[in-house]
């Protein structure tokens, strides 16, 4: 037996790149929010004012998007540098870069071809190209002509990026929809510009309130025309209206790398406003919200703290994770969630405020809040017929959750076939409130229709004529209540047939 050899040898040393099959695997966590929201850090990092994010749409098909950002762009040093694959630049301690992979992981965890230009001030325009299925075997990046870059960064952007700029371009998108319903595409894109302004909103919502970056989403057609652009406003986790007695307060955990400061906040009441229900519901967001450099990288959970509780979903606690503290967690390549060390939720179970309070005081004042405020909302509203089929499961949902159900048979509402104009028809039987279907493609305004279509109108009248279907019989005030509700409604429903006719 050989005893131990402190020091290996070595002789000589090979060269290994990374075989071209390791970047199948690069983004393969994320979605396409967090991809762009990755994208949407380096232009921060750029100092820029605007960033815009377009989808490129060939009549019914969409072909491509852009991210284009106002700044200070790159030299053809440092394209080079952003498009190596792992390449690590100088990162300042401001910056939300860190890995040397994001453009490359995002963009590919979404498209077949990447291609980035820009310019700093002073400097030509550059261009470089990946495309995902291109023999690596020599990692030969595409080098695209100064003139198109020259083109493309001057294209009609909201803002100039012709002095200084970049622009990030994804063809043959995998996840863009490939049928040829319009309608499909539509309810792609409306519900994608949804998810996003949603997700930036919350991820960049300090940075959006300071002012320091705006963020737009609009759609271009490849004739030229263009919708309205949607802005990103910011939507703060902590942004209740009045703040419940006494809190939040600052509990100080003691770290090898310094003191760590949990800012424990307590909403009120729970509440219908996006800051309080948030992307992914508002139960499923209790917990720490972890930021580094004011962008927010973990919305949500307890790290070891404690199981994730209904009761606790009043409850939501930030920490800052810049400077020295950095070295505690770990972030993931998609910058979409952190995970403490072993020693975290020792030292927050340990952490107390200035007045003695703990992280065990914080979870006990956040579950007293909670029976409180549910306590007081189920004494002021009146139970109701649970929702049935007709109406969209999020409305369904929300009504469950705003109000106390009745021990009841659902209330459906349905389109059916009428003989006369009456808008809507009442049958108790069945519980049903029935719609005249000669009106329905008026009201969705010729889109497809569907079992659950036309949630605001439904949602309206689920709680317009909800009471009637209570009790054992109709009394005289709800028969003249479903007679002034036909009168208004069948007038109303002739006027919007009638628009409807004189556009087609």
């Amino acid at each position: 037996m050989t005893s131990w050899i402190a020091e290996v040898p070595t002789q000589g040393a090979v060269e290994l790149p990374p075989d071209p099959h390791a970047l199948d695997a690069l983004g393969r966590n994320h979605s396409l929010e967090t991809a762009l929201a990755d994208l949407v850090d380096n232009s921060v990092d750029a100092g820029a004012g605007h960033v815009l994010i377009r989808f490129i749409r060939d009549r019914v098909h969409l072909i491509g998007l852009y991210v284009v950002d106002d700044g200070k762009g790159m030299t053809p040093e440092g394209i080079d540098a952003a498009m190596t694959l792992g390449g690590r630049r100088t990162y300042d301690s401001s910056d939300l870069g860190r890995f040397g992979i994001g453009l490359k992981a995002a963009s590919f965890s979404q498209a077949e071809s990447l291609t980035v230009l820009s310019r700093s001030v002073g400097r030509p325009a550059v261009g470089r190209r990946w495309l995902h299925e291109q023999d690596r075997s020599s990692f030969h990046c595409d080098v695209v002509p100064s003139e198109f870059a020259e083109a493309e960064l001057g294209r009609s952007w909201p803002f100039s990026a012709t002095s200084s700029g970049t622009v990030i371009r994804w063809d043959r998108v995998a996840g863009f929809p490939a049928v040829e319903d319009s309608q499909q595409v539509a309810t792609f894109l409306s519900r994608s510009v949804e998810h996003l302004r949603g997700h930036l909103g919350l991820m960049f919502h300090r940075l959006l309130e300071a002012g320091r970056v705006r963020i737009t989403i609009d759609v271009e057609d490849v004739d030229g025309g263009r919708g309205a652009p949607t802005e990103v406003t910011p939507i703060d986790p902590f942004g209740y209206p009045k703040s419940a007695p006494g809190w939040p307060r600052t509990l100080i955990a003691d770290s090898p790398r310094g003191p760590l400061r949990i800012v424990c906040h307590l909403w009120p009441r729970k509440s219908n406003s996006v800051e309080y229900r948030l992307p992914g519901g508002a139960e499923n967001r209790q917990g720490l919200y972890f930021y580094r450099h004011d962008r927010l990288l973990h919305a949500g959970g307890w790290e070891g703290i404690h199981a994730p509780d209904k009761k606790l979903q009043l409850a939501r606690a930030s920490i800052d994770i810049d400077g020295d503290l950095t070295g505690m967690f770990v972030m993931n390549p998609e910058k979409s969630k952190v995970t403490a060390g072993a020693d975290f939720a020792p030292a927050v179970t340990a952490a107390r405020a200035a007045d003695g309070t703990t992280m065990s005081d914080y979870l006990q004042a956040a579950e007293a809040m909670w029976s409180t405020s549910n306590q007081r909302t189920t004494a002021q509203r009146r139970a109701v017929i649970p929702p049935g089929k007709g109406l969209n499961p999020k409305v369904a949902r929300e009504i469950v959750d705003e109000l106390p159900q009745l021990p009841v048979e659902p209330l459906n509402i349905l389109w059916a076939k009428f003989d006369s104009d009456d808008f809507f028809e009442v049958d108790r039987t069945t519980q049903t409130l029935r719609l005249n279907n000669r009106y329905r493609t008026a009201v969705l305004g010729g889109r497809r229709g569907g079992l659950n279509d036309a949630p605001l109108l439904k949602a309206a009248l689920f709680l317009l004529t909800e009471n009637v279907f209570q009790g054992a019989h109709l009394g005289a005030r709800d028969k003249d209540n479903i007679e002034l509700w036909q009168n208004i409604l069948t007038i109303a429903a002739r006027a919007e047939l009638a628009s409807h006719t004189g556009r087609s």
